[in-house]
């Protein structure tokens, strides 16, 4: 195999940590990703973990270790597992596809969308507290592209607020604040204003077409024969939560297998001139807090920010090895990860069923890509050391 300086390269599962002047040691040897995955199970009490590396925007490895649920049946590539926030790394990739195609305009109010004002349409349910919106105008100034880069103003969602009410926090578009309710505004108006049904657009754009048999953003049944459930911090295994709802900021269900697929595709600009490419993953809004949460904390000076930018549904990032992009995964049960560099168009993307699993998460990503620059202390505050 050759050595790649700053990076390791992934042939057929294999793998082999850089060491050089411009990356930190990593794993010392030549070794696999079932190596370097058994290792962040063994440290972590993760009971299952699944892992596929893309090199040169192919897909190169998938594989699946141990468990799916506590009957002890095994995780498989196949296993449907829970995407988390992955899904809105997607929902950016379709905003940008719609942005090229001249039917979204990235820096137009969603509200020019929408045939009624924002607040008129009420508090419609869990995702959709639009009527708390009514005294406050700011939501006229809300676009795609600043809840894309978490810049609405919003807390994550209402329900996390004191009073459980939806307001707006600081001027639109002036500062990252991560918010799932901003992605939902956006699913909101595609629905509203442009008749889109996300989840057939999705399968119609990505799922069908590359194969993914095994992803929706809706439960379907079919899903059950080969099902993730998952294990919490304390290691008490939940059942896999049976999403009913659509959900653009996080109801996504897929394998590994599938997953993978679709990071390869994004990796590869599918679907988009390369000049729209780049904007998916260029990041625009410096981002200015310590931590990425919780998600309303005050801006940090700037010695204590990450040397990262939001971009649209992905985080931008620039180390060792040139430019890149990722976004997480998380639950009380779930940690996921897609991390992937341009240079050759890299990427890692790692599915846990096991929320312990995520502290291994920046040597698992090390081990497989070499260092990468990620903000790791700022997406894991609580990381230990790595």
């Amino acid at each position: 195999m050759k050595r790649t300086v700053g990076r390791a390269a992934p042939v057929a599962c294999a793998l082999l940590a850089a060491t050089t002047a411009t990356a930190a040691p990593a794993t010392p040897a030549p070794g696999s990703v079932a190596v370097a995955a058994r290792a962040a199970m063994a440290a972590t009490g993760a009971r299952g973990l699944a892992i596929a590396v893309i090199d040169h925007g192919r897909v190169a490895c998938v594989q699946a270790f141990g468990e799916r649920n506590a009957a002890g049946a095994p995780l498989t590539t196949d296993t449907v597992m829970y995407a988390a926030s992955l899904t809105k790394a997607v929902t950016g990739y379709l905003a940008v596809q719609l942005a090229a195609e001249g039917r979204l305009d990235l820096d137009r109010p969603v509200a020019a969308l929408l045939p009624r004002p924002l607040p008129e349409y009420g508090n419609l349910d869990a995702y959709g507290h639009w009527g708390d919106l009514a005294d406050d105008p700011r939501w006229q100034a809300i676009s795609p592209r600043m809840i894309l880069n978490h810049s609405t103003g919003f807390a994550n969602f209402w329900f996390l607020e004191p009073d459980q009410k939806l307001r707006i926090h600081f001027q639109p578009g002036s500062r990252y604040a991560y918010s799932g309710e901003g992605i939902m505004l956006l699913q909101f108006g595609l629905e509203q204003g442009l008749g889109l049904d996300l989840e057939a657009e999705l399968q119609r754009r990505f799922f069908q077409p590359l194969g993914m048999r095994r992803t929706s953003l809706k439960w379907r049944a079919d899903f059950a024969a080969d099902l993730a459930d998952g294990w919490d911090a304390s290691g008490k295994p939940e059942p896999h939560d049976e999403r009913s709802r659509v959900r653009a900021a996080g109801s996504m269900d897929g394998s590994i297998a599938d997953l993978a697929r679709l990071a390869a595709a994004m990796v590869r600009g599918d679907g988009l001139q390369p000049a729209w490419r780049r904007a998916f993953a260029t990041g625009t809004l410096p981002i200015t807090t310590a931590a990425q949460f919780p998600s309303l904390a005050p801006e940090a000076p700037p010695a204590s920010r990450p040397a990262a930018a939001a971009a649209l549904g992905v985080i931008a990032f620039s180390g060792p090895q040139g430019p890149g992009w990722y976004k997480g995964g998380h639950n009380d049960v779930t940690a996921n990860t897609l991390v992937c560099l341009e240079e050759q168009q890299r990427c890692v993307l790692i599915l846990a069923n096991d929320v312990r699993a995520e502290p291994a998460f920046p040597a698992l990503v090390r081990a497989v890509l070499g260092e990468t620059g990620i903000p790791w202390r700022w997406e894991y505050p609580g990381l230990p050391a790595y």
